[in-house]
């Protein structure tokens, strides 16, 4: 694509989307665009057209205003094109709306739109502002494209060549480079930016993403110090917020966590992920109002957003329930199948049914879940989340089947077996079903048996017998797909054997999905920024 300059050209190539409800704006803007030079311009009416069209192809530039009626508004339709990814780093993305109370403005600005401007709308403003957007984006063509082709490190590596040739937009391409380092889990990398960007200027972004690292290193006291003077510093920083509710909570120090997340959330309240951890933790704490309110809140700001999300409904199910009110948890249950068609989530859900039972005195019906979630969970315990899996095993054992509840925990126990906290939960619910020893005994002999197939990998891998090892640990990966340590020994394993034999493009893929899921599982894991270096250094 042309350098941008002043003229037509700036405009022609590129394709628009200009997202309003009302006719006489969607034309008078259209009308402008025209007038610039553009050529190719689409127009959607509501949310909902607007994902549609974004869906089925990259737009270069996008007008949307923030009102748009029923369904979506302008900062849900934002918030989805970059969660599904629907939008580039090239893409400009430009707010034009009459809207401009600080709620809404707080709100869209976290989802970073280009640029915000005021209705009514001056020709002179908007083709300027338009023009340094675009400009600015160009710099960012090549490194997108290794973005899309999840070429992290030849983005990075991008970042850093246009850095060198004194690039007039050095703060994009630094956090730009900050957040892929991040992402891959190239945490000393991206601790060393952040320390070199904060010797040349203090940047609340830079001491946050250096906060970040910290948290991510599990060194929760410099991450809660930096974090402190960003918020003290920058009172509206929601992202400094964010992170020191996340560092506050590692270090068990809840009520203090709440009330960071409520202060956050007064500054900017239409945050559906910001509202569910403040429920999530109102909850841990036992403020069972403050959660309430939180989770009704989560649940009216998801009804049209793409992260709504069934944590909201389970928990409020789990508060009523807590409060004597069973009906209504009963009922929120019932909305959660209405609106979420995952297995996993329709199973946690009858999982927590099986409890409002309990809880009610209704031993006939919550045990008649429990057999359910037993059927249900003897084909789904490695599928799911550990916690919903120490719930279930719970509700089994406390309505009398203490041997199928046993069989789930050891599940639990092999995939984490490493997991303190998640082993402590395991032994809880063994305590409470009066099988304390047995207990013991099992959670000791799973962790010996995932240690014994871990070291067995690792020794035929010494011994040279590499094709044994890999087979041996995908095996093991596929009876425990989320132990992190039998993950990263395949990873390394694979690597090796690459080394040896060439590169394999099955055999990247799945040290790459191995790399992904441990830092879903741990993004403080500091291996998987190694493995992705070693696997990169290996001759194509």
């Amino acid at each position: 694509m042309a350098i941008v300059t002043e003229g037509h050209e700036v405009f022609s190539g590129r394709r628009f989307l200009i997202i309003d409800d009302f006719p006489g704006m969607r034309t008078m803007l259209r009308e402008m665009l025209k007038s610039f030079g553009a050529r190719e311009i689409d127009m959607a009416s509501n949310g909902g057209e607007a994902i549609a069209l974004l869906d089925k192809g990259r737009y270069d530039v996008v007008l949307c205003d923030y009102n748009l009626g029923a369904g979506k508004n302008g900062q849900q339709v934002l918030e989805e094109a970059k969660f599904r990814n629907l939008i580039g780093l090239t893409t400009a993305w430009m707010m034009v709306s009459a809207e401009k109370t600080t709620e809404m403005v707080m709100g869209a600005a976290e989802y970073t739109p280009d640029d915000y401007i005021v209705k009514p709308v001056n020709e002179a403003t908007m083709k300027s502002r338009l023009v340094k957007i675009l400009t600015r984006k160009e710099a960012f063509h090549e490194i997108e494209k290794a973005v899309r082709a999840k070429d992290f490190n030849r983005a990075i590596s991008l970042c850093d060549e246009q850095l060198a040739n004194r690039s007039g937009y050095a703060s994009d391409l630094l956090r730009m480079k900050s957040s892929l380092l991040l992402s891959t889990g190239q945490y000393d990398k991206a601790k060393k930016l952040f320390e070199q960007i904060l010797a040349q200027r203090d940047v609340p972004w830079a001491k946050t993403g250096l906060a970040k690292v910290y948290h991510l290193t599990k060194d929760y006291d410099m991450a809660r110090q930096l974090l402190n003077a960003v918020v003290e510093e920058n009172r509206a920083y929601l992202e400094g917020y964010d992170w020191l509710a996340k560092t506050l909570e590692e270090v068990g120090e809840l009520g203090e966590a709440q009330r960071v997340l409520v202060r956050s959330a007064e500054l900017s309240p239409n945050s559906v992920t910001r509202q569910k951890s403040l429920g999530e933790i109102a909850h841990r704490r036992g403020d069972l109002d403050t959660a309430e309110k939180a989770f009704r809140k989560t649940i009216t700001l998801g009804e049209n957003s793409v992260l709504k999300t069934p944590v909201a409904y389970i928990g409020l199910a789990k508060i009523c329930s807590d409060k004597d009110n069973h009906a209504e948890a009963l009922k929120v249950l019932g909305d959660v199948h209405k609106h979420f068609d995952s297995a996993e989530t329709t199973l946690h859900a009858k999982v927590v049914e099986g409890h409002v039972y309990r809880k009610a005195g209704d031993l006939v019906n919550a045990r008649k879940v429990a057999a359910e979630v037993a059927t249900a969970m003897s084909d789904a315990a490695t599928r799911m989340p550990a916690g919903v899996t120490v719930e279930a095993a719970e509700l089994i054992m406390e309505t009398g089947d203490k041997e199928t509840a046993s069989k789930l925990l050891k599940v639990v126990v092999q995939n984490n077996h490493e997991s303190e906290k998640l082993l402590g939960q395991v032994k809880e619910v063994f305590a409470k079903g009066n099988l304390q020893e047995e207990g013991l005994k099992l959670v000791e002999a799973s962790r010996r048996e995932v240690a014994e197939t871990n070291n067995q990998g690792v020794q035929l891998a010494r011994d040279g017998k590499l094709e044994e090892a890999v087979e041996l640990l995908r095996n093991a990966k596929t009876m425990l797909p989320n132990n992190k340590r039998i993950l990263l020994n395949l990873a390394y394993v694979m690597i090796l054997f690459m080394k040896t034999h060439g590169k394999e493009n099955g055999m990247v893929r799945e040290v790459r999905e191995s790399i992904d899921r441990v830092l879903k599982l741990d993004p403080s894991e500091k291996m998987c920024g190694q493995f992705q270096d070693m696997l990169d250094a290996i001759p194509d």
